[in-house]
């Protein structure tokens, strides 16, 4: 009995030494691939968008042969567009910080505003309130002024930091297409040893592993190209107004096309109001329209054909997800945001129906 003992002490410490020994290998592996990161994920994410592409090629080539051509279509479809862009963003953030620093938009805004001696009739009725203080025009036109100098400057750093370190980016683009290349080639195998390496079920991995595949495809493809189109079309909608910066303004509702609640409104619905100020009524209900009928086409007509029903996560939650991700991780933050909530929400159905019943029993009777 004895003996029985000390074998099974012996066995617990030499499982925990190994444990410890394999946290220990964990931290470093993470600590080697952490600078490269974002490019692995990135990675993976391309892959479940490009598998298409890749699935078309593979039926007439080799797998080798297929990987690469699809490789080879990313670089041209996405490298080489992104550079492009970059370029023409960078010089029209620029124009954006001028014109907000130079204060030329907000005394066009003024200028307008007095027009409507709308401010006169305001001042008026807080003097019969008793509020004594009289509000100019430069204290609401202030705010507007100064966010288009953080978002034209920020918009320009960051269009100047990749153009002026093209090379870096070649490098961290080459990187992903190693990635997209082997998981073309050996994706299956790898998330299988992901599964055996996992305690958890395989139903579990293979739920996790699924969901994070239809969010990917949710987040690049339902909003990318929901979000390239909705950016376009106010782009040439800027163009076709006569209005500043139609690049960059399409690129900025490019971006708010990702936000579910207030989208492409935010710049669309004060746009409408500018023009209808200028009075031009026609031209801002014009605005509006188009505003209305685009993103009830995108949210309700395009998005549901492109993702379906895959993805079924409340509106408010992929808000604050994309917002928080924006703020902790910058622009990749857009792909971080909903994958970290959805991470969260799938390991919160696994704890729902099969580990809460071991936490808390009580709970479990009463459902029964």
């Amino acid at each position: 009995m004895g003996g029985i003992l000390e074998q099974n002490i012996f066995q617990r410490a030499v499982f925990f030494f190994f444990l410890a020994l394999f946290c220990i290998a964990i931290l470093l592996m993470g600590k080697l691939i952490a600078p490269f990161f974002a490019t692995i994920l990135l990675g993976i994410v391309s892959t479940g968008v490009f598998k298409p592409v890749f699935n078309v090629f593979s039926t007439k080539l080799s797998p080798r042969i297929a990987s690469v051509l699809t490789c080879v279509t990313m670089f041209f479809v996405v490298f080489i567009p992104v550079v492009f862009f970059v370029g023409i963003l960078s010089k029209e953030a620029l124009g954006l910080y001028t014109m907000a620093k130079d204060a030329v938009f907000s005394n066009q805004l003024i200028d307008l505003l007095e027009r409507t001696q709308a401010l006169d009739r305001i001042n008026t009725l807080l003097a019969r309130t008793g509020i004594e203080k009289v509000y100019s025009w430069h204290e609401f036109t202030a705010p507007v002024s100064e966010l288009g100098k953080v978002v034209g400057y920020s918009l320009f750093q960051q269009a100047r930091a990749i153009t002026s370190n093209l090379f870096g980016l070649v490098v961290y683009f080459g990187l992903m297409l190693i990635v997209v290349f082997y998981m073309f080639m050996d994706g299956e195998r790898f998330v299988q040893y992901l599964y055996d390496l996992s305690p958890l079920k395989d139903e579990h991995d293979r739920q996790l592993y699924e969901k994070f595949n239809e969010m990917a495809g949710a987040v690049l493809v339902g909003n990318g190209l929901g979000g390239l189109i909705q950016g376009c079309a106010g782009g040439v909608l800027f163009a076709f107004m006569g209005l500043n910066s139609p690049f960059l303004w399409g690129v900025i509702m490019g971006f708010l096309a990702f936000l579910p609640i207030v989208g492409i409104g935010v710049v669309l619905v004060p746009t409408a109001i500018f023009l209808m100020l200028k009075s031009s009524l026609g031209a801002g209900m014009f605005v509006l329209v188009f505003y209305g009928i685009l993103s009830w086409g995108i949210e309700y007509v395009f998005k549901p054909k492109v993702v379906g029903d895959r993805v079924a996560m409340h509106p408010l939650i992929v808000f604050f997800s994309i917002i928080g991700g924006l703020k902790v991780y910058g622009i990749l933050g857009i792909i971080y945001g909903p994958l970290i909530a959805t991470l969260f929400l799938t390991l919160a159905d696994i704890y729902f129906s099969s580990f809460q019943s071991m936490v808390e029993p009580g709970k479990e009777l009463k459902k029964t």
